[in-house]
């Protein structure tokens, strides 16, 4: 079954132009433009935390913030433009659906998904978008399903600033970062599977692994 991704609408602290011009320069040394699926969520298919009919083979999946599309290509969603390149090279059935996830009516989309992937994106939402953020998931995520997480570690990189500050400054200074405790009382309405820092993957390897990330998963019961 087909498998989608869309990119999550941004902020009013974040243009969208930032964003569209982040990713038409793709000479940016930035480590997550390497066309490598994440080592999580190749250990979560190798260690059947993900399973059929659970956002693979016999599921529905949907790629929150895809950017050049490396984890949608891994599981043969739908991805973006940089996507549809690498796909004709791979050989992928692949197609992007651009628009905003908050509003995934507007895009033709909908759940109930069985697997919620997001690689990078949470970080950049500014605080008050994290109660949309929690609306998606329980509006689009099937009972059983599974959510993944990629997302900046407190103390390792973006910015600790206090939800108060960041909107006194009126920026996220590359993005917020979070605790292990922080992400799992945001997510306490999701059971969790697995929340772990990425590991640290060489230039070598066949996926990507940064360890100033957090890699989590976690899971609908009903």
């Amino acid at each position: 079954m087909r498998r989608w991704c869309t990119r999550v609408g941004n902020s009013p602290i974040r243009a969208h132009s930032w964003w569209d011009g982040f990713y038409a320069d793709r000479s940016r040394p930035v480590p997550s433009f390497v066309p490598k699926p994440d080592e999580n969520l190749v250990s979560y298919l190798g260690r059947g935390l993900i399973t059929p009919g659970r956002g693979l083979d016999l599921g529905r999946g949907l790629d929150l913030g895809c950017g050049p599309a490396r984890n949608a290509l891994h599981l043969d969603f739908e991805v973006d433009a940089v996507a549809r390149e690498r796909a004709h090279e791979t050989a992928a059935d692949v197609r992007f659906v651009c628009g905003d996830a908050f509003s995934l009516a507007d895009t033709g989309l909908g759940g109930p998904y069985d697997l919620i992937y997001d690689s990078g994106c949470f970080h950049h939402l500014p605080p008050h978008r994290r109660v949309s953020y929690l609306a998606l998931l329980e509006r689009h995520l099937a009972p059983g399903g599974r959510f993944g997480i990629v997302c900046f570690a407190e103390g390792a990189v973006g910015s600790d600033l206090p939800d108060a500050e960041v909107y006194r400054q009126g920026r996220l200074d590359g993005g917020l970062a979070y605790s292990a405790r922080s992400l799992r009382r945001i997510f306490q309405d999701l059971t969790e599977i697995e929340l772990r820092r990425m590991s640290d993957e060489s230039p070598d390897s066949s996926c990507f692994g940064e360890p100033f990330l957090w890699a989590g998963l976690f899971g609908r019961d009903h």
